[in-house]
């Protein structure tokens, strides 16, 4: 094992330009520190869809939506006939159930929905006997159990109501006071957006001040709520908050230079923003198909389930029976729409991508080689993923689009996906359940760029340059970590 402790900072939703422009201009010394000191990476590509839990399970697992299951903010769970929702606004909370999407939020998607057969980080490295630790964050499945607190009024009631179980978690456990594995002072009211960074921080100290840990993952989700409400542009501030909140736990050490002494840092973000100008009212589109809504209670009438997470959305046909009829009209349906900038689904070993831009079809074998070195083959209009070859090595890219064919195959390969992918074009964003949008500021979820890339940097831990890999992906921090340990990684 590493000598070092190892912290996994996961910073929500960060735009590259706008990480670098806070640091810049001084509003996040300890950021820019870990950036001028160690290795920085300004185009660490999302999964697809890039949304957070999508690409939250990817940095807790290494793997991607294929393995680990989870598709969407929002899709349909087939076998039980109904709609799941982790949380798209409390408008589409309600218009699934508040006590279903808690439900669903804090227990299913570890529990059920994310993969038993992908190990995440907790588990690979509980095995082997690391202490593990993590503050609030949506995949924290790991080998220890813990009951639901009684430290606060607010957490009894909810106890008593809702969150009546216990969960498996990493050793010590934090998560918006419903679980804590020890009392620290630290409160959150229940994850309130706006104090999670700083429960983060208060229970990072505490931890690093007692040494209870040897690998922390330190979540800071409060810069994608700002970023929803203000905007990319407005990220300077709630990064210099979750900045602060890193320094904090630094100063538990004794400051940034005794902790950077006993520990490694890696600091990610899972997505980025994109500013959103128009909005698209995708679950009034399919209507006259006969779209089932998420109050249908138990007659479950409708032949299409629509599924939208922000920039991207998902179409499924609840009949198979009748896929062949319903897919064609679905896909006819949505290229009418304005601001669909791309349609996917499987045409039996190979998967179809339609843009206004043209149509292709590719399969994951060929004579073609990407940046990251996988193979395709692909037929048709390469405009609708602006794919082209590499001058200097004849590599497969898209500058718009970054990793797209294996990000595209992932997320199609995904049994829990939809039958009828979607991303939109930049600056459009598809309405949720509940009719929310974020227009005028920022969303994500699409295979652009300007939501895809995402900051990575790291200290104290892994490969001297970031010329270690030709294309750095969410997927490749769970590996990172387990060499730091001295772990058996999970498989590509």
């Amino acid at each position: 094992m590493s000598a070092k402790k190892l912290v996994l900072a996961v910073i929500d939703g960060v735009h590259p330009a706008m990480l670098q422009r806070a640091a810049a201009t001084g509003r996040t010394p300890a950021l820019a520190r870990l950036m001028a000191d160690g290795v920085y990476v300004d185009d660490c590509v999302a999964a697809f869809p890039s949304v957070t839990p999508v690409c939250a399970a990817t940095i807790a697992t290494g793997a991607g939506p294929d393995r680990h299951l989870i598709p969407a903010m929002n899709w349909y769970f087939r076998e039980e006939e109904r709609y799941v929702d982790y949380g798209s606004s409390f408008q589409s909370s309600r218009a699934m159930g508040i006590t279903r999407g808690l439900t669903d939020l804090v227990y299913n998607l570890n529990r059920s929905h994310l993969s038993s057969d992908t190990p995440t980080v907790f588990e690979l490295l509980d095995d082997i006997g690391v202490r593990t630790a993590g503050t609030t964050y949506l995949i924290y499945r790991g080998r220890h159990r813990h009951e639901v607190t009684d430290e606060t009024p607010l957490v009894r009631l909810v106890g008593r109501t809702v969150m009546r179980h216990g969960v498996w978690g990493p050793r010590e456990l934090f998560y918006a006071d419903l679980f804590a594995s020890r009392r620290t002072g630290c409160h959150s009211q229940l994850g309130l957006p706006g104090l999670r960074d700083e429960h983060s921080g208060c229970v990072g100290a505490y931890l690093v001040e007692h040494d209870l840990f040897d690998f922390l993952l330190l979540s800071l989700p409060d810069n994608d709520t700002n970023s929803h409400k203000r905007g990319p542009d407005a990220q300077v501030h709630s990064l210099a908050i979750a900045d602060r909140q890193l320094e904090r736990v630094m100063h538990a050490a004794g400051g940034p230079a005794a902790f950077l002494e006993d520990h490694a840092v890696i600091v990610i973000a899972d997505h980025a923003h994109a500013l959103v100008e128009r909005s698209v009212a995708i679950t009034e589109a399919f209507d006259d198909l006969g779209v089932l809504r998420p109050d249908a209670g138990r007659r479950k009438e409708g032949a299409l389930a629509v599924c939208p997470s922000q920039r991207s959305a998902m179409v499924y046909v609840l009949d198979p029976e009748r896929r062949a009829e319903l897919l064609p009209r679905a896909r006819e349906r949505a290229q009418q729409l304005e601001g669909v900038d791309h349609l996917i689904w499987r045409e039996g070993e190979e998967v179809a991508v339609w843009s206004p831009r043209g149509e292709l079809r590719f399969a994951a074998v060929g004579p073609l080689v990407d940046v990251a070195g996988d193979s395709w083959s692909v037929d048709g209009a390469w405009e609708a993923l602006e794919l082209e070859r590499r001058a200097d090595d004849g590599a497969l890219v898209s500058i718009a689009y970054p990793n797209a064919l294996a990000r595209i195959w992932a997320a199609v390969n995904t049994a829990t996906a939809g039958d009828l992918l979607l991303g939109a074009v930049p600056g459009f964003e598809f309405v949720d359940w509940g009719g929310i949008h974020h227009v005028g500021a920022g969303a994500h979820g699409s295979l652009h760029r300007s939501d895809s890339l995402a900051p990575l940097l790291w200290i104290g831990t892994g490969p001297e340059s970031r010329a270690a890999r030709p294309q750095w992906t969410l997927r490749d921090v769970v590996p990172m970590v387990a060499e730091h340990f001295s772990a058996a990684p999970t498989a590509p």
